[in-house]
């Protein structure tokens, strides 16, 4: 899903690999311009379309499911109740079969999109998870939460999947920006978005941290609302 401008014309990627036919009306920036055209082509159609959706200033798109597992050790709790100090990303209780659902939204003003996730439990409030993507940074992507912290996000395709991955943390305060030591991160995050049967597609997060292991795993299913 990406911003659209309609004030400007859309133009192919800068390098020769990237103006491929499959891609000559794509904009500059955009999460097919961040794989290799070859790449990106294996991924499901709908999963493209997905991507490729131009969204107008303010226009939203929405997907609702439900979450189906939630798996996290000690530790990954642990993490994700001190994560309450900037936003709690991560997912706080081992949720499972959960009505869940996901906004995007394009900014009116400034070249990002606003990801808000809802998980619901039953007799409870819900948890409302907000976050924005931007092409910027060392990968091309970054996405960040409260206080000004983010991570840097590469882009790839694995089994016809599309996987991001974390590949630092960072604090930011206006052009300020300053890596955070992976010892003072819960570990790294996958996020892997696969095409599944009946107009469905699965969100699966991982998070893996170097000396504990994997102490977070939860897969969601959701399909278009709009």
């Amino acid at each position: 899903m990406r911003g659209r401008e309609p004030t400007r014309c859309a133009q192919p990627g800068g390098s020769p690999e990237r103006a491929s036919p499959a891609h000559a009306a794509a904009p500059q920036h955009g999460f097919g311009q961040l794989v290799r055209p070859a790449d990106w082509r294996q991924l499901p159609a709908p999963v493209q379309a997905r991507f490729e959706r131009e969204l107008a200033p303010g226009e939203s798109a929405a997907f609702v499911g439900e979450v189906a597992e939630t798996r996290m050790t000690a530790f990954g709790w642990l993490w994700a109740q001190l994560a309450r100090l900037f936003g709690a990303p991560l997912p706080l209780k081992a949720l499972s079969r959960a009505p869940a659902a996901v906004v995007v939204t394009q900014d009116a003003r400034e070249p990002m999109q606003s990801w808000t996730r809802l998980y619901h439990e039953q007799g409870k409030r819900p948890q409302v998870i907000c976050s924005t993507k931007r092409f910027a940074g060392p990968t091309g992507l970054e996405e960040c939460v409260g206080a000004g912290i983010g991570m840097a996000l590469a882009v790839s395709v694995e089994q016809r999947a599309l996987v991001f991955r974390s590949t630092e943390y960072f604090w930011r305060c206006g052009r300020l920006r300053l890596r955070i030591p992976d010892w003072l991160t819960p570990g790294r995050i996958a996020v892997i978005h696969r095409e599944e049967r009946a107009g469905r597609f699965s969100f699966t997060l991982v998070v893996t941290h170097a000396w504990f292991g994997e102490t977070i795993r939860q897969v969601a299913f959701f399909r278009d609302a709009c």
